[in-house]
């Protein structure tokens, strides 16, 4: 274990008071945060974020809950080799690992974003070790042949894109301040710790790839969108954004369709980050589901 030192001078600590812990894997540290006691409820970033943007959410529930929350290989404060399987499925396969080696039980995941398909790629796997889903501004499913889809696929096309990803730090600098909703705007040093968190050309690979991701794996993410129903035992809530501009309410339409018995808190002023803008109401609605989820766990009639 370390604390945030020097190591990261632009680390807020205020803001991020918790312990560094470190997970070898596939030759490299990546870093987590483990704090609280109590059901494990683990939390799963997308892009181009990490651990950070649940900070507030997991201050709010740690005092009865034991909260855990990795940084991708890639991410946040995790190492960033510059040559590296970044992939998704990669992703998915070293939450496996972490999830295993800490022989994690009766866990509950919130998972956002690329989080989503990282996340569920191993409830599918693994149902049995896990409790409930929390899913928040995600998808599981191919996307092609959708009109936004395919324009949106001409840019992920260009060129350019290794350009504006590496040189540039495109995704915290441009894309993450305009995923927001109107009213819950991030303040500049709150958008620091997502830029800083890049620093160097050569440590934004990972966030490249999840881009490519998004040509590259759409067949995957159909195919577990047909599995879904291994996963019909197991309590859903969804948390949605429902000013998102990037992942719009029509995600969570198809999210219902697939998952009609599941639990619906929608944030009306919230964008692409509900945690970010609208923790205090996250953390209620979390809250809410553990208890509920607890109820029917220990209700007579379960079995």
């Amino acid at each position: 274990m370390m604390t945030a030192t020097a190591q990261h001078p632009w680390l807020d600590k205020t803001e991020y008071p918790f312990t560094l812990r470190q997970f070898q894997v596939n030759g490299h540290q990546m870093n987590y945060i483990d704090e609280g006691a109590g059901e494990i409820i683990l939390f799963v970033h997308g892009t181009p974020s990490w651990s950070f943007d649940f900070r507030k959410v997991i201050k709010g529930l740690q005092q009865e809950n034991r909260c855990m929350a990795i940084d991708h290989i890639g991410f946040g404060l995790s190492d960033k080799p510059k040559d590296y399987d970044y992939s998704t499925q990669n992703h998915s396969h070293t939450l496996e690992q972490f999830i295993l080696k800490k022989d994690l039980q009766n866990i509950t995941l919130v998972l956002h974003d690329f989080g989503g398909p990282i996340g569920m790629a191993f409830a599918l796997k693994y149902p049995e070790r896990v409790k409930g889903l929390i899913i928040m501004n995600s998808w599981l499913w191919s996307s092609k042949g959708e009109p936004e889809y395919e324009k949106f696929a001409k840019i992920l096309r260009s060129p350019l894109l290794p350009f504006l990803y590496r040189r540039l730090n495109f995704s915290p600098r441009f894309i993450l301040p305009k995923s927001f909703g109107p009213k819950n705007k991030p303040e500049s040093k709150i958008l620091k710790h997502y830029r800083k968190s890049f620093s160097k050309a050569s440590e934004r690979n990972g966030a490249l790839a999840f881009a490519k991701s998004l040509l590259n794996d759409q067949d995957w993410f159909e195919s577990m969108w047909q599995q879904k129903e291994k996963l019909q035992d197991i309590p859903v809530l969804f948390i949605w954004g429902m000013a998102d501009p990037i992942i719009t309410p029509t995600n969570l339409k198809k999210f219902q369709e697939g998952f009609p018995d599941a639990d619906v808190y929608q944030l009306e002023a919230s964008g692409h980050f509900p945690q970010e803008e609208e923790p205090e109401k996250v953390v209620k609605a979390i809250q809410r589901f553990l208890k509920d989820e607890n109820q029917v766990l220990n209700s007579p009639d379960r079995f």
